[in-house]
Protein backbone atom coordinates (compact mmCIF):
# COMPACT_ATOMS: atom_id res chain seq x y z
CA UNK A 1 0.00 0.00 0.00
CA UNK A 2 0.92 3.47 -0.91
CA UNK A 3 0.86 4.63 2.72
CA UNK A 4 1.96 8.63 2.78
CA UNK A 5 4.51 8.69 5.45
CA UNK A 6 4.28 11.17 8.67
CA UNK A 7 7.66 12.82 8.57
CA UNK A 8 9.47 12.63 4.98
CA UNK A 9 13.23 12.70 5.42
CA UNK A 10 14.94 16.27 4.21
CA UNK A 11 15.68 14.61 0.60
CA UNK A 12 12.93 14.11 -0.44
CA UNK A 13 12.38 17.99 -0.66
CA UNK A 14 15.59 18.00 -3.01
CA UNK A 15 15.20 15.12 -5.39
CA UNK A 16 13.26 17.25 -7.94
CA UNK A 17 15.19 20.49 -7.76
CA UNK A 18 17.43 21.01 -11.01
CA UNK A 19 20.00 22.81 -8.95
CA UNK A 20 20.72 19.65 -6.43
CA UNK A 21 17.04 14.53 -0.29
CA UNK A 22 -2.97 9.43 16.59
CA UNK A 23 -6.61 9.75 18.63
CA UNK A 24 -5.61 13.64 19.35
CA UNK A 25 -6.15 16.79 18.54
CA UNK A 26 -3.32 18.72 16.98
CA UNK A 27 -4.05 21.69 19.39
CA UNK A 28 -2.08 19.53 21.52
CA UNK A 29 -1.59 19.98 25.26
CA UNK A 30 1.43 21.20 27.28
CA UNK A 31 4.29 19.84 29.09
CA UNK A 32 3.29 17.51 32.08
CA UNK A 33 -0.27 16.31 30.50
CA UNK A 34 1.16 13.14 28.98
CA UNK A 35 0.09 9.87 30.55
CA UNK A 36 2.95 7.55 29.30
CA UNK A 37 6.65 8.52 27.75
CA UNK A 38 9.95 6.63 26.89
CA UNK A 39 10.52 6.05 30.26
CA UNK A 40 8.00 2.96 30.74
CA UNK A 41 9.80 1.39 27.74
CA UNK A 42 11.83 -1.65 28.62
CA UNK A 43 14.00 -0.03 25.94
CA UNK A 44 15.11 2.66 28.42
CA UNK A 45 17.07 0.73 30.32
CA UNK A 46 20.80 0.45 30.34
CA UNK A 47 22.27 4.10 31.47
CA UNK A 48 25.33 5.30 29.89
CA UNK A 49 27.50 4.28 33.42
CA UNK A 50 26.28 0.67 32.99
CA UNK A 51 27.51 0.26 29.48
CA UNK A 52 30.27 -2.65 29.15
CA UNK A 53 33.66 -1.61 27.79
CA UNK A 54 33.44 -3.87 25.00
CA UNK A 55 30.69 -1.00 23.34
CA UNK A 56 32.11 2.14 24.83
CA UNK A 57 35.95 0.93 24.31
CA UNK A 58 35.16 0.60 20.71
CA UNK A 59 37.85 1.64 17.93
CA UNK A 60 36.44 2.53 14.62
CA UNK A 61 38.11 1.11 11.84
CA UNK A 62 37.62 4.35 9.66
CA UNK A 63 37.72 3.23 5.69
CA UNK A 64 36.36 3.97 1.97
CA UNK A 65 32.59 4.15 1.25
CA UNK A 66 31.22 1.77 -0.74
CA UNK A 67 28.44 2.70 -3.79
CA UNK A 68 24.77 2.73 -1.89
CA UNK A 69 22.46 1.56 -4.16
CA UNK A 70 22.16 4.18 -7.33
CA UNK A 71 24.57 6.63 -5.84
CA UNK A 72 28.11 6.22 -6.63
CA UNK A 73 30.90 6.28 -3.83
CA UNK A 74 31.58 9.54 -2.36
CA UNK A 75 34.69 11.16 -2.82
CA UNK A 76 38.22 10.25 -0.51
CA UNK A 77 37.17 12.65 1.96
CA UNK A 78 34.29 10.58 2.42
CA UNK A 79 35.57 7.43 5.45
CA UNK A 80 33.06 4.96 6.57
CA UNK A 81 33.24 2.21 10.07
CA UNK A 82 31.06 0.12 11.91
CA UNK A 83 29.54 0.53 15.40
CA UNK A 84 28.26 -2.00 17.47
CA UNK A 85 25.62 -1.44 19.73
CA UNK A 86 23.54 -3.55 22.16
CA UNK A 87 20.66 -5.52 19.89
CA UNK A 88 18.13 -4.85 23.41
CA UNK A 89 19.46 -2.02 25.54
CA UNK A 90 18.29 -3.45 28.49
CA UNK A 91 20.75 -6.32 27.68
CA UNK A 92 24.03 -4.18 27.16
CA UNK A 93 26.07 -7.54 27.79
CA UNK A 94 24.00 -9.16 25.65
CA UNK A 95 24.28 -9.79 21.03
CA UNK A 96 25.27 -6.53 19.13
CA UNK A 97 24.01 -5.21 15.58
CA UNK A 98 26.08 -3.84 13.23
CA UNK A 99 25.69 0.51 13.00
CA UNK A 100 26.85 1.71 9.79
CA UNK A 101 28.72 5.36 10.19
CA UNK A 102 29.86 8.10 7.74
CA UNK A 103 32.71 11.31 8.41
CA UNK A 104 34.77 13.79 7.29
CA UNK A 105 37.16 15.14 9.10
CA UNK A 106 37.21 19.05 10.14
CA UNK A 107 38.83 20.94 7.69
CA UNK A 108 40.21 23.67 9.96
CA UNK A 109 42.69 23.89 13.09
CA UNK A 110 40.37 25.56 15.59
CA UNK A 111 38.22 21.97 15.82
CA UNK A 112 35.05 21.79 18.16
CA UNK A 113 34.03 18.30 17.75
CA UNK A 114 31.83 15.92 16.12
CA UNK A 115 28.43 17.24 15.00
CA UNK A 116 25.92 14.33 14.46
CA UNK A 117 23.31 14.79 11.77
CA UNK A 118 19.73 13.13 10.99
CA UNK A 119 18.21 13.65 8.70
CA UNK A 120 14.78 12.95 8.84
CA UNK A 121 12.04 9.84 7.99
CA UNK A 122 12.44 7.66 9.97
CA UNK A 123 14.01 5.72 7.67
CA UNK A 124 16.45 8.25 6.08
CA UNK A 125 19.89 7.02 5.17
CA UNK A 126 22.79 9.25 7.00
CA UNK A 127 25.33 7.26 5.02
CA UNK A 128 23.82 8.24 1.47
CA UNK A 129 22.63 11.67 2.28
CA UNK A 130 25.16 13.57 4.50
CA UNK A 131 27.86 13.63 1.62
CA UNK A 132 24.81 15.17 -0.71
CA UNK A 133 23.76 17.09 2.41
CA UNK A 134 27.38 18.41 2.88
CA UNK A 135 27.70 21.74 0.34
CA UNK A 136 25.06 23.20 2.74
CA UNK A 137 27.19 22.65 5.82
CA UNK A 138 30.39 24.15 4.53
CA UNK A 139 30.92 26.58 6.92
CA UNK A 140 29.78 23.74 9.76
CA UNK A 141 32.62 21.60 8.22
CA UNK A 142 35.37 24.02 8.98
CA UNK A 143 35.10 23.10 12.47
CA UNK A 144 33.39 19.81 13.14
CA UNK A 145 33.76 16.27 12.32
CA UNK A 146 30.56 15.71 10.17
CA UNK A 147 29.00 12.39 11.25
CA UNK A 148 26.17 10.54 10.18
CA UNK A 149 24.65 7.05 10.01
CA UNK A 150 21.84 4.67 8.95
CA UNK A 151 19.79 4.08 12.69
CA UNK A 152 19.00 1.03 13.27
CA UNK A 153 16.84 -1.23 11.09
CA UNK A 154 18.03 1.12 8.07
CA UNK A 155 20.20 1.07 5.11
CA UNK A 156 23.32 -0.67 6.08
CA UNK A 157 22.31 -0.98 9.90
CA UNK A 158 20.35 -4.09 9.33
CA UNK A 159 17.75 -2.44 7.11
CA UNK A 160 14.58 -3.87 6.60
CA UNK A 161 12.35 -4.98 3.76
CA UNK A 162 9.17 -5.96 3.98
CA UNK A 163 7.88 -6.31 0.94
CA UNK A 164 9.21 -7.32 -2.76
CA UNK A 165 9.63 -5.01 -6.03
CA UNK A 166 6.43 -6.89 -6.97
CA UNK A 167 4.29 -6.62 -4.18
CA UNK A 168 5.20 -3.32 -3.49
CA UNK A 169 3.57 -2.44 -6.96
CA UNK A 170 0.69 -4.27 -6.52
CA UNK A 171 -0.29 -2.43 -3.45
CA UNK A 172 -0.28 0.81 -5.55
CA UNK A 173 -3.63 -0.35 -6.67
CA UNK A 174 -5.15 -0.11 -3.41
CA UNK A 175 -6.94 2.55 -3.07
CA UNK A 176 -5.85 4.54 0.07
CA UNK A 177 -9.53 6.46 0.23
CA UNK A 178 -12.09 3.37 0.36
CA UNK A 179 -15.44 4.54 -0.94
CA UNK A 180 -16.60 0.60 -0.73
CA UNK A 181 -16.90 -2.05 1.35
CA UNK A 182 -14.94 -3.84 -1.06
CA UNK A 183 -11.83 -1.10 -1.11
CA UNK A 184 -12.27 -0.96 2.37
CA UNK A 185 -11.48 -4.68 3.15
CA UNK A 186 -8.90 -4.79 0.76
CA UNK A 187 -7.28 -1.51 2.16
CA UNK A 188 -6.90 -3.14 5.75
CA UNK A 189 -5.52 -6.32 4.04
CA UNK A 190 -2.89 -4.96 2.70
CA UNK A 191 -2.10 -2.96 5.83
CA UNK A 192 -2.22 -6.38 8.01
CA UNK A 193 -0.12 -7.96 5.03
CA UNK A 194 2.64 -5.33 5.05
CA UNK A 195 3.64 -5.87 9.03
CA UNK A 196 3.19 -9.38 8.59
CA UNK A 197 6.16 -9.41 5.97
CA UNK A 198 7.75 -6.88 8.12
CA UNK A 199 7.87 -9.54 10.80
CA UNK A 200 9.08 -12.22 8.60
CA UNK A 201 11.89 -10.36 7.43
CA UNK A 202 13.16 -8.42 10.25
CA UNK A 203 12.48 -10.99 13.17
CA UNK A 204 13.85 -10.32 16.66
CA UNK A 205 14.99 -6.94 15.48
CA UNK A 206 11.90 -5.42 14.69
CA UNK A 207 11.19 -5.02 18.70
CA UNK A 208 14.40 -2.86 18.72
CA UNK A 209 14.25 -0.17 16.50
CA UNK A 210 12.61 2.54 18.59
CA UNK A 211 13.54 6.00 18.49
CA UNK A 212 14.39 5.76 22.15
CA UNK A 213 17.01 2.42 20.98
CA UNK A 214 18.28 4.74 18.67
CA UNK A 215 18.74 7.87 20.82
CA UNK A 216 20.66 5.62 22.98
CA UNK A 217 22.62 4.63 19.84
CA UNK A 218 23.64 8.09 19.23
CA UNK A 219 24.89 8.24 23.19
CA UNK A 220 27.07 5.55 22.45
CA UNK A 221 28.30 6.53 19.21
CA UNK A 222 29.30 10.10 21.40
CA UNK A 223 31.53 8.51 23.65
CA UNK A 224 32.73 6.39 21.15
CA UNK A 225 33.82 9.33 19.23
CA UNK A 226 35.69 10.77 22.01
CA UNK A 227 32.78 13.79 22.43
CA UNK A 228 32.44 14.75 26.03
CA UNK A 229 28.80 16.50 24.74
CA UNK A 230 26.29 15.80 21.83
CA UNK A 231 26.13 18.31 19.47
CA UNK A 232 23.64 17.39 16.44
CA UNK A 233 21.50 18.42 14.07
CA UNK A 234 18.08 16.84 13.55
CA UNK A 235 15.85 17.51 10.91
CA UNK A 236 12.34 16.63 10.62
CA UNK A 237 11.90 13.15 12.66
CA UNK A 238 15.37 14.11 13.22
CA UNK A 239 13.98 16.73 15.94
CA UNK A 240 11.94 14.29 17.52
CA UNK A 241 15.04 11.47 18.10
CA UNK A 242 16.61 15.13 19.04
CA UNK A 243 14.41 15.89 21.99
CA UNK A 244 14.13 12.33 22.87
CA UNK A 245 18.17 12.25 23.17
CA UNK A 246 17.88 15.90 25.30
CA UNK A 247 15.49 14.21 27.84
CA UNK A 248 17.62 10.76 28.19
CA UNK A 249 21.00 12.92 28.13
CA UNK A 250 19.90 15.92 29.31
CA UNK A 251 24.02 17.03 31.04
CA UNK A 252 25.18 15.50 27.77
CA UNK A 253 24.06 18.09 25.52
CA UNK A 254 25.87 20.58 23.52
CA UNK A 255 24.71 22.26 20.83
CA UNK A 256 21.62 20.67 19.72
CA UNK A 257 19.54 22.28 16.45
CA UNK A 258 16.09 20.74 15.78
CA UNK A 259 14.88 22.42 12.00
CA UNK A 260 11.10 21.65 10.62
CA UNK A 261 10.14 20.43 14.37
CA UNK A 262 7.87 17.72 14.78
CA UNK A 263 5.39 18.44 17.36
CA UNK A 264 6.05 16.26 20.70
CA UNK A 265 2.48 16.81 22.26
CA UNK A 266 0.45 15.02 19.08
CA UNK A 267 0.10 11.44 19.35
CA UNK A 268 -0.55 9.13 15.92
CA UNK A 269 -3.88 10.78 14.52
CA UNK A 270 -3.06 13.88 15.53
CA UNK A 271 0.27 14.02 13.70
CA UNK A 272 -2.17 13.03 11.08
CA UNK A 273 -4.20 15.46 11.60
CA UNK A 274 -1.33 17.82 11.65
CA UNK A 275 0.02 16.92 8.48
CA UNK A 276 -3.26 17.36 6.79
CA UNK A 277 -3.57 21.15 7.88
CA UNK A 278 0.44 21.52 6.73
CA UNK A 279 -0.29 20.13 3.30
CA UNK A 280 -3.71 21.82 2.83
CA UNK A 281 -1.47 25.46 4.05
CA UNK A 282 1.35 24.78 1.56
CA UNK A 283 -1.32 23.87 -1.44
CA UNK A 284 -3.58 27.18 -0.45
CA UNK A 285 0.23 29.15 -0.38
CA UNK A 286 0.88 27.27 -3.96
CA UNK A 287 -2.73 27.97 -5.76
CA UNK A 288 -2.58 31.97 -4.27
CA UNK A 289 0.82 31.97 -6.13
CA UNK A 290 -0.71 31.05 -9.18
CA UNK A 291 -3.77 33.54 -8.87
CA UNK A 292 -6.13 30.73 -7.82
CA UNK A 293 -8.00 31.19 -5.00
CA UNK A 294 -7.39 28.11 -2.39
CA UNK A 295 -10.85 27.46 -2.23
CA UNK A 296 -11.35 27.49 -5.41
CA UNK A 297 -8.24 25.72 -6.03
CA UNK A 298 -8.62 22.97 -3.82
CA UNK A 299 -12.21 22.15 -4.91
CA UNK A 300 -10.78 21.57 -8.66
CA UNK A 301 -7.98 18.90 -7.50
CA UNK A 302 -10.49 17.22 -5.20
CA UNK A 303 -12.81 16.61 -8.23
CA UNK A 304 -9.61 15.56 -10.38
CA UNK A 305 -9.06 13.52 -8.02
CA UNK A 306 -12.71 12.05 -7.44
CA UNK A 307 -12.34 11.62 -11.66
CA UNK A 308 -8.78 9.93 -11.11
CA UNK A 309 -10.76 7.43 -8.48
CA UNK A 310 -13.35 6.59 -10.83
CA UNK A 311 -11.25 6.35 -14.21
CA UNK A 312 -7.37 5.71 -13.90
CA UNK A 313 -5.18 7.66 -16.11
CA UNK A 314 -3.31 6.77 -19.12
CA UNK A 315 0.33 7.80 -18.67
CA UNK A 316 3.37 6.97 -21.41
CA UNK A 317 3.96 3.84 -19.67
CA UNK A 318 1.94 0.46 -19.37
CA UNK A 319 0.81 2.00 -15.70
CA UNK A 320 -2.19 4.01 -14.96
CA UNK A 321 -2.38 7.01 -12.90
CA UNK A 322 -4.31 5.88 -9.57
CA UNK A 323 -5.86 8.12 -7.14
CA UNK A 324 -3.39 6.64 -4.17
CA UNK A 325 -0.33 7.49 -6.77
CA UNK A 326 -1.81 10.96 -7.82
CA UNK A 327 -2.29 12.21 -4.12
CA UNK A 328 1.36 10.90 -3.48
CA UNK A 329 2.30 12.91 -6.85
CA UNK A 330 0.33 16.04 -5.46
CA UNK A 331 2.50 15.63 -2.18
CA UNK A 332 6.01 15.66 -3.63
CA UNK A 333 6.76 18.75 -5.16
CA UNK A 334 5.01 20.58 -1.80
CA UNK A 335 8.24 19.74 0.01
CA UNK A 336 9.82 22.93 -1.65
CA UNK A 337 8.24 26.17 -3.46
CA UNK A 338 10.70 25.66 -6.20
CA UNK A 339 8.74 22.77 -7.28
CA UNK A 340 5.71 24.30 -7.16
CA UNK A 341 6.31 25.19 -11.41
CA UNK A 342 6.66 20.97 -11.46
CA UNK A 343 3.25 20.86 -9.82
CA UNK A 344 1.57 23.23 -12.27
CA UNK A 345 2.84 21.14 -15.42
CA UNK A 346 1.45 18.00 -13.96
CA UNK A 347 -1.90 19.42 -12.87
CA UNK A 348 -1.85 20.80 -16.55
CA UNK A 349 -1.55 17.46 -17.88
CA UNK A 350 -3.81 15.72 -16.02
CA UNK A 351 -6.70 17.69 -15.87
CA UNK A 352 -6.18 16.89 -19.95
CA UNK A 353 -6.05 13.48 -19.16
CA UNK A 354 -2.17 12.54 -19.08
CA UNK A 355 -1.37 11.31 -15.52
CA UNK A 356 2.98 10.76 -16.59
CA UNK A 357 3.83 13.76 -14.94
CA UNK A 358 1.81 13.17 -11.76
CA UNK A 359 2.82 9.57 -11.85
CA UNK A 360 7.17 10.66 -11.89
CA UNK A 361 6.54 12.42 -9.04
CA UNK A 362 4.74 10.01 -6.94
CA UNK A 363 8.13 7.06 -8.21
CA UNK A 364 10.22 9.74 -7.12
CA UNK A 365 8.10 10.22 -3.77
CA UNK A 366 8.27 6.57 -3.13
CA UNK A 367 11.89 5.65 -4.62
CA UNK A 368 11.37 3.69 -7.48
CA UNK A 369 13.75 3.90 -10.11
CA UNK A 370 13.28 3.10 -13.63
CA UNK A 371 13.80 -0.52 -13.51
CA UNK A 372 10.72 -0.82 -11.14
CA UNK A 373 13.16 -1.08 -8.26
CA UNK A 374 12.08 0.34 -5.13
CA UNK A 375 14.15 1.28 -2.21
CA UNK A 376 12.98 0.61 1.54
CA UNK A 377 13.06 3.88 3.02
CA UNK A 378 9.40 3.92 4.04
CA UNK A 379 9.52 0.24 5.23
CA UNK A 380 11.88 1.52 8.01
CA UNK A 381 10.16 4.27 8.30
CA UNK A 382 6.61 2.16 9.27
CA UNK A 383 8.56 -0.47 11.61
CA UNK A 384 9.92 2.54 13.31
CA UNK A 385 6.89 4.80 13.94
CA UNK A 386 4.85 1.76 14.83
CA UNK A 387 6.79 0.55 17.28
CA UNK A 388 7.03 4.32 18.99
CA UNK A 389 3.29 4.31 18.40
CA UNK A 390 1.12 2.82 21.22
CA UNK A 391 -1.96 4.06 20.03
CA UNK A 392 -3.81 2.53 17.51
CA UNK A 393 -6.44 4.10 15.90
CA UNK A 394 -9.43 1.37 15.07
CA UNK A 395 -11.69 1.61 11.70
CA UNK A 396 -14.32 2.78 13.99
CA UNK A 397 -12.64 5.96 15.09
CA UNK A 398 -10.84 6.42 11.85
CA UNK A 399 -13.95 6.90 10.18
CA UNK A 400 -15.19 9.25 12.76
CA UNK A 401 -12.13 11.16 12.20
CA UNK A 402 -12.64 11.23 8.52
CA UNK A 403 -15.23 14.37 8.73
CA UNK A 404 -12.52 16.67 10.78
CA UNK A 405 -9.97 15.64 8.69
CA UNK A 406 -11.69 16.75 5.79
CA UNK A 407 -12.66 19.87 6.76
CA UNK A 408 -9.23 20.22 7.62
CA UNK A 409 -8.29 19.34 4.12
CA UNK A 410 -10.27 18.38 1.21
CA UNK A 411 -7.48 17.32 -0.74
CA UNK A 412 -5.33 15.66 1.94
CA UNK A 413 -7.89 14.74 4.84
CA UNK A 414 -9.45 11.86 3.72
CA UNK A 415 -6.36 9.83 2.79
CA UNK A 416 -4.79 10.60 6.14
CA UNK A 417 -7.58 10.34 8.13
CA UNK A 418 -8.01 6.28 6.84
CA UNK A 419 -3.86 5.99 7.40
CA UNK A 420 -4.57 6.73 11.16
CA UNK A 421 -5.95 3.39 11.09
CA UNK A 422 -4.11 1.75 8.59
CA UNK A 423 -0.67 2.92 8.75
CA UNK A 424 0.03 -0.02 12.17
CA UNK A 425 -3.54 -1.99 11.50
CA UNK A 426 -2.96 -5.46 12.98
CA UNK A 427 0.69 -4.37 13.86
CA UNK A 428 2.69 -7.83 15.54
CA UNK A 429 4.51 -5.71 17.71
CA UNK A 430 3.07 -3.60 20.34
CA UNK A 431 4.05 0.09 20.33
CA UNK A 432 5.71 1.63 22.94
CA UNK A 433 4.19 5.44 24.08
CA UNK A 434 0.83 7.94 23.48
CA UNK A 435 3.99 10.72 22.65
CA UNK A 436 7.58 11.11 23.51
CA UNK A 437 9.18 12.41 26.26
CA UNK A 438 10.85 15.01 25.12
CA UNK A 439 11.29 16.98 28.93
CA UNK A 440 15.14 17.74 29.12
CA UNK A 441 15.24 20.18 32.68
CA UNK A 442 19.52 21.17 33.20
CA UNK A 443 20.04 20.40 29.21
CA UNK A 444 22.08 23.31 27.53
CA UNK A 445 19.50 25.68 25.64
CA UNK A 446 18.22 24.01 22.60
CA UNK A 447 17.72 25.90 19.24
CA UNK A 448 14.34 25.24 17.42
CA UNK A 449 14.02 26.50 13.78
CA UNK A 450 10.42 26.63 12.55
CA UNK A 451 9.15 27.27 9.22
CA UNK A 452 5.77 29.36 8.75
CA UNK A 453 5.31 27.29 5.52
CA UNK A 454 6.39 23.88 6.68
CA UNK A 455 4.18 21.41 5.06
CA UNK A 456 4.99 17.73 6.87
CA UNK A 457 5.82 19.70 10.02
CA UNK A 458 3.95 22.15 10.52
CA UNK A 459 5.24 24.90 12.20
CA UNK A 460 2.74 25.17 15.60
CA UNK A 461 5.34 22.28 16.44
CA UNK A 462 7.76 24.10 17.18
CA UNK A 463 5.79 26.30 20.01
CA UNK A 464 5.30 22.85 21.33
CA UNK A 465 8.56 21.40 21.66
CA UNK A 466 10.12 24.33 23.10
CA UNK A 467 6.82 23.92 25.52
CA UNK A 468 7.79 20.19 26.37
CA UNK A 469 11.49 20.76 26.54
CA UNK A 470 11.19 23.17 29.31
CA UNK A 471 12.07 26.62 30.50
CA UNK A 472 14.96 28.11 29.10
CA UNK A 473 15.72 24.91 27.04
CA UNK A 474 13.97 25.29 23.93
CA UNK A 475 14.78 28.96 21.73
CA UNK A 476 12.32 29.26 18.88
CA UNK A 477 13.78 30.87 15.60
CA UNK A 478 11.39 31.44 12.83
CA UNK A 479 11.64 31.68 9.49
CA UNK A 480 8.64 33.00 7.08
CA UNK A 481 9.14 31.29 4.75
CA UNK A 482 7.92 27.94 2.57
CA UNK A 483 9.23 24.58 2.19
CA UNK A 484 10.29 21.22 4.65
CA UNK A 485 12.85 22.88 6.87
CA UNK A 486 14.63 26.18 7.10
CA UNK A 487 18.61 26.06 7.20
CA UNK A 488 20.15 26.26 4.01
CA UNK A 489 17.09 27.26 2.01
CA UNK A 490 17.71 31.09 1.28
CA UNK A 491 17.71 32.82 4.84
CA UNK A 492 20.80 34.62 5.65
CA UNK A 493 18.95 35.42 8.08
CA UNK A 494 18.15 31.76 9.21
CA UNK A 495 21.54 30.38 8.48
CA UNK A 496 23.90 33.20 9.97
CA UNK A 497 21.60 32.22 13.25
CA UNK A 498 22.06 28.80 13.08
CA UNK A 499 25.88 29.26 12.33
CA UNK A 500 26.51 31.24 14.83
CA UNK A 501 24.96 29.02 17.64
CA UNK A 502 26.92 25.82 15.95
CA UNK A 503 30.51 27.39 15.93
CA UNK A 504 30.33 30.45 18.33
CA UNK A 505 27.85 29.15 21.07
CA UNK A 506 25.86 32.06 20.40
CA UNK A 507 22.04 31.79 21.44
CA UNK A 508 19.84 33.85 19.31
CA UNK A 509 17.06 35.59 21.47
CA UNK A 510 14.27 33.31 21.99
CA UNK A 511 10.98 34.28 19.50
CA UNK A 512 13.80 35.92 16.87
CA UNK A 513 12.24 35.95 13.44
CA UNK A 514 13.61 35.90 9.89
CA UNK A 515 11.27 36.80 6.85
Amino acid sequence: MAHFVRWTALTAAAALLVTGCSGGSSDGGEAGGKTSGTSSSPSSAGSATSLPPSLTSQKLDWGGCEAVGDSPAPGDEWRCATLKAPLDWAKPDGETIDLALIRSEAKGDDRIGSLLLNFGGPGSSGVSTLPWYASSASELAERYDLVSWDPRGVGGSEGVRCRSDKEIQASESVDITPDTAAEETAYFRDAGAFGKGCQKSTGALMAHVSTTDTARDMDLMRQVLGDSRMHYFGISYGTELGGVYAHLFPKHVGRLILDAVVDPSADAAGHAENQARGFQRALNNYLESTGQGAEEGSRKIAGLLKRIDARPLPTSSERKLTETLALIGLIRPLYSEANWPTLTSALEAAEEGDGTELLALADDYNDRDATGHYATGTHSQRVISCLDDKQRPTVEEAKRLLPRFEKVSPVFGPMLGWDTAGWCHDWPVAGQYDTPEVSAPGAAPILLVGNTGDPATPYEGTQRMADELGKGVGVMLTWKGEGHGAYGKGSDCVDSAVNAYLLQGTVPKDGKVCS
